[in-house]
């Protein structure tokens, strides 16, 4: 199949998570369009049920790839990944690259041998996380917790508001309140929102751990992905798509145009 130098990559998350991953996989390609949609309308999809999220996502992103016809498709979201990236990839005709926790490298990283899994409700609870426990983290214990408050806690970050830091301390001790969870030495962000506030999970922790995210090895994952098709001479502005505009979106300006995002539209 011919690419065109100019074809995007297209971005989706249910809110601005998402840009914790497209930050790596710009630096990789500097010169590549960005597309980078959030489903507003429907935010957040950490409190959706898995039959919702699997007929929502696969539309909308049909409907993406029509309007911009990127060259590969990025799920920035491990919710939406975890539940919905087999039926987007039967769906779609270009290449689809999904969000999974990193309980490998915390597996890897863990000295303690016990690890935390931080997500939204939706994702902790899934047999994927179940299977990928098993594989990497058969000696460990693994600790899992949800958190919709840290959800909303990026997303106000991003708006600029002030921020409560007992937010913070609540997802963590969810996790650290379980048993064994004093030892716990690495937290798997396993909802791409939380890198964006790693800074405040780590001023709240009460002693020093480690967190990991998968957004280096998307970037890597794109990279093999693209390798021999054209790209710009340049960077251009990239596009941030709403499937909602207002002023939650409009408050965001600042913040996406430091992620290269300078024009919003409406889907």
């Amino acid at each position: 199949m011919t690419v065109a130098p100019d074809a995007p990559i297209l971005f989706f998350d249910s809110g601005v998570g998402g840009l914790s991953i497209l930050a790596p996989a710009r630096a990789a390609l500097p010169t590549a369009r960005i597309v980078y949609a959030a489903d507003s309308a429907g935010f957040p999809y950490g409190t959706k049920s898995e039959a919702e999220i699997a007929a929502r996502v696969p539309a909308l992103l049909g409907r993406l790839v029509e309007r911009y016809r990127p060259r590969l498709a990025v799920i920035a979201c491990n919710t939406a990944s975890t539940i919905a990236l087999q039926h987007v990839r039967a769906a779609l005709d270009i290449p689809v690259v999904g969000t999974v926790p990193a309980i490998k490298p915390a597996a890897l990283l863990s000295k303690s041998r016990v690890f935390g899994v931080l997500g939204t409700d939706a994702t902790v609870r899934q047999p994927y996380v179940d299977r990928l426990a098993a594989e990497h983290g058969a000696d460990c214990i693994v600790l899992r917790h949800g958190s919709a408050a840290l959800v909303q806690l990026a997303e106000a970050k991003l708006r600029g508001e002030p921020l409560d830091p007992q937010v913070a301390r609540d997802a963590l001790h969810g996790l650290i309140d379980q048993p064994g969870g004093d030892r716990m030495d690495m937290v798997v962000l396993a909802c791409t929102h939380f890198p964006l506030v790693e800074q405040e999970l780590a001023a709240a922790a009460p002693h020093p751990m480690g967190f990991v995210h998968g957004g280096e090895g998307i970037a890597r994952r794109i990279q093999y992905l693209t390798q021999g098709q054209p790209w710009p001479d340049a960077p251009a502005p990239g596009i941030a798509v709403f499937t909602r505009v207002d002023e939650k979106q409009e408050a965001l300006r600042p913040a996406l145009a430091s992620y290269g995002l300078d024009r919003i539209d409406a889907l």
